[in-house]
């Protein structure tokens, strides 16, 4: 394969999944609660799709500083020793803004689920602990260096051994499964429906980048036995 196509790999199965979650979510956004509300002047619509533009340009950021680095070196190249923290402070202003942006559009959303606001709190708490072990978990024994993933820069981290401590004793991708809880969060509490819709968004959309990204490249970066191995990377 040439280095174009190693870096476009699967991207097509990413366009067609996400072409396919917008056309939903342009139907969906047309119901009359999730049209409701307003924040600092902006309407519920705008911090809808405002939050789906940065979901979507966190995953590309992402896909694009990984492939080009782990096929081409470009940021290296570039960057020099400065590749990794360009990249991962650009991860981190996305991420953090993608995460703020669900919270925003849960309180311009609020009070837009008919459902007993007590216990969409009580089911926001429950879906909060595992998020917070999860950063917890990162942070006491994978590294937050590894979960920005810099095994495709840097290739002594490929042969560190895996993690299995933590909430990793009970799932190879603890990210994708507990991580993104973090966004139901303020959805639950702020009885959002809008919010309830790009949490789910956000949750389905993450695994698409695990298939279309983050897999084959574990795949070339470990070889296929050890990336899909029951102790494979998290």
């Amino acid at each position: 394969m040439s280095q174009m196509q190693l870096i476009l790999e699967r991207q097509w199965l990413h366009a067609v999944v996400l072409a396919g979650l917008i056309a939903v979510l342009s139907l969906v956004s047309d119901l009359d609660g999730m049209q409701a509300g307003m924040l600092w002047g902006i309407s519920t619509p705008e911090w809808f799709w405002l939050a789906i533009a940065l979901a979507i340009m966190h995953q590309v950021f992402v896909w694009f500083c990984w492939r080009t680095q782990l096929h081409g070196y470009w940021l290296t190249r570039i960057l020099g020793d400065l590749g990794f923290s360009v990249y991962a402070v650009g991860f981190s202003i996305l991420g953090i803004s993608r995460v703020v942006a669900v919270f925003v559009l849960a309180i311009s959303n609020r009070d837009t689920l008919p459902v007993d606001l007590t216990a969409l709190r009580i089911l926001a708490i429950i879906a909060l602990i595992p998020a917070v072990y999860l950063f917890y978990s990162v942070k006491r024994y994978f590294s937050f260096k590894r979960a920005f993933g810099i095994d495709h820069f840097d290739e002594g981290y490929r042969s560190l051994p895996f993690v299995r401590k933590g909430i990793f004793r009970f799932t190879r991708n603890g990210m994708y499964t507990y991580g993104f809880l973090l966004l139901w969060v303020p959805a639950l509490w702020y009885a959002s429906q809008a919010a309830l819709c790009i949490a789910l968004f956000n949750h389905i959309y993450i695994w698409v980048h695990y298939y279309s990204t983050e897999l084959p490249d574990m795949k070339r970066i470990y070889g296929e036995a050890r990336a899909t191995a029951p102790d494979g990377p998290a």
